[in-house]
């Protein structure tokens, strides 16, 4: 239970923040669309966050090495394979449509390939607040 609540604050407050950011000001959506989206995110995320922290423990735990670059690449490679095709759905339940989704995916890919990292850093950090270990030093469990 600590993993499911760890996980997801972090997927929430880290995500609600630069969708928001991603679907107003790069996307071009309207306000009321970007708080459908919103909405229908935070609902999707409290289901995916600790899928994907699963995922990303897997990851890193299976192919990413010691070293900063590793560590960087596969954090990132995590986050693009298993964040873009749910963010598509979300655009598109949102009410985004055509170029919407297909900007909004760009940009969220872009911010993604940037955040990759970051982000992994920053699940890591709400992880131990929680009292558990950084995802990829362990084999992948549903115990924890």
């Amino acid at each position: 239970m600590r993993s499911f609540l760890a996980d997801t604050l972090a997927l929430l407050v880290f995500f609600t923040s630069t969708g928001v950011l991603n679907e107003r000001f790069v996307a071009g959506m309207d306000w009321d669309e970007v708080a459908r989206s919103r909405g229908i995110g935070a609902a999707l995320m409290v289901l995916t966050a600790r899928p994907y922290g699963l995922w990303r423990g897997w990851v890193l735990g299976r192919f990413a090495g010691e070293g900063r670059r590793s560590q960087l690449v596969w954090d990132t490679i995590a986050l693009v394979s298993f964040q873009v095709p749910i963010y598509a759905a979300i655009l598109v339940a949102g009410g985004a449509e055509g170029a919407e989704v297909v900007q909004g995916c760009l940009g969220v890919t872009v911010i993604m390939l940037v955040s990759g990292r970051p982000y992994g850093l920053w699940l890591d950090w709400v992880r131990s607040c929680f009292g558990l270990p950084p995802g990829g030093e362990r084999p992948m469990s549903l115990q924890s």
